[in-house]
């Protein structure tokens, strides 16, 4: 639970360095389904946003990256900022500068001639991997004998100083307190529509994790192209803000869901006890392995996508209602 929470903020984190990441809008910006810098190709810095974005060529600038896959073949002379599901620095692939990378996996087999800074399921370093400054990481590292980093290695420090180290019960038990406390805020504030959210999830739970799933991987793309139109930076960064707000929600949201499906077996209705059950089963599943991780990942797609589709709802009745008031108006014309 702790990891997934904390892999999250730091993708987001990356993702709003794409946005405002200096020198940016000099770059040579490209988009689509498959973003790729030829062999023989050189282009003076990159920002790319697509499904896969491959880069065979040299890029004499920063590379900034936002895609299913990202990977890197050729030369980057300067820094590379990348966030997708899977980042690689190929063996042959050079990156002179820094390299700052989030996703499912992180995998360097090249040459990086600055930092790593990593945030990933799995960061792997292979034989062939050298890098001249310090690799500093979150995730399982996967380190070969004979990967070179000159600067050493740090767990979890991402620039911000060193970490303590916290009991796994400790980080358990505080997700567990933090989920209870949002998801009694919104059962004492919100019970309606908590309960709405709820009655989404059990009665399409597969509609609603396809909404969560959209919602997670193309929302922050968009709110990263917003960044280069006229409305741009600031409208990005509060997206992101509402995003990470979303996806908090829609987490405890998902909780709350299978506590109340579970009393409904037993023919029993209470939120508060729905909530309890909710979070303290989803906790207790986290401690198995693999399991864990996929019932974390259903109950926030399907948490989220409700929420998404509650919110679609609540606007469009709200819509509905407000043209037919002025429907409803009566006419100011005298009549006959």
């Amino acid at each position: 639970m702790v990891r997934t929470q904390r892999l999250l903020a730091l993708l987001v984190v990356v993702a709003l360095a794409l946005a405002v990441v200096p020198g940016s809008a000099a770059a040579d910006t490209r988009a689509g389904d498959s973003v790729v810098v030829g062999e023989n190709e050189t282009v003076d810095g990159l920002t790319a946003f697509g499904g896969s974005v491959v880069v065979h060529g040299t890029v004499d600038g920063d590379v900034t990256a936002l895609g299913g896959t990202v990977v890197v073949y050729g030369t980057v002379t300067g820094d590379v900022t990348a966030l997708g599901g899977t980042v690689e620095i190929d063996d042959g692939g050079v990156v002179r500068g820094d390299l700052t990378a989030a996703g499912g996996a992180v995998t360097i087999a090249g040459r990086v001639g600055g930092d790593v800074n990593a945030a990933a399921d799995t960061v792997t370093l292979t034989d062939t991997a050298v890098v001249a400054g310090t690799l500093s990481y979150d995730g399982d590292l996967v380190r070969a004998p004979g990967a070179t980093v000159a600067g050493g290695v740090v767990q979890d420090s991402f620039g911000v100083g060193p970490f303590p180290s916290i009991p796994d019960w400790v980080g358990a038990l505080s997700g567990v307190v933090s989920t209870l406390v949002v998801g009694a805020l919104l059962v004492a504030v919100l019970p309606g529509f908590t309960d709405r959210v709820a009655d989404a999830a059990v009665d399409a739970p597969g509609r609603s994790a396809l909404s969560g799933l959209g919602f997670l991987v193309f929302a922050p793309i968009t709110l990263v192209l917003i960044a280069f139109t006229l409305i741009g930076i600031p409208v990005t960064i509060l997206g992101f803000v509402a995003y990470a707000v979303l996806l908090t929600v829609g987490f405890v949201a998902g909780n709350y869901t299978l506590g109340r499906y579970v009393l409904s077996i037993r023919e029993m209705e209470n939120r508060w006890i729905a909530l309890l059950v909710g979070v303290l089963l989803v906790a207790a599943l986290d401690l198995a392995p693999l399991v864990g991780g996929l019932v974390q990942l259903a109950v926030l797609l399907v948490g989220v996508g409700a929420l998404v589709r509650a919110l679609v709802g609540a606007y469009r009745n709200r819509r509905d209602r407000r043209n037919g008031d002025a429907d409803a108006t009566p006419s100011n014309e005298p009549t006959a």
